[in-house]
């Protein structure tokens, strides 16, 4: 997923955090089974695969 993420950073604007859940107790007892997870302002957007047209879609929904 990073590697996608990477490659849409090329052509929209976005900010990239990456987190360990393992270094937060709560993270990891709520996302372990669901790792990677993508979440765009707090809100999470997917699990396991980059869905891309949603991310998109949340990317230039203001535009």
């Amino acid at each position: 997923m990073l590697a996608e993420l990477s490659a849409l950073q090329s052509r929209y604007t976005f900010a990239l955090e990456r987190v360990d859940i393992d270094e937060n107790p709560d993270l990891s007892a709520r996302f372990n089974a669901k790792v990677p997870v993508l979440a765009v302002d707090g809100e999470i957007l997917c699990c396991h695969f980059l869905d891309a047209p949603a991310l998109i879609d949340e990317l230039t929904r203001n535009d």
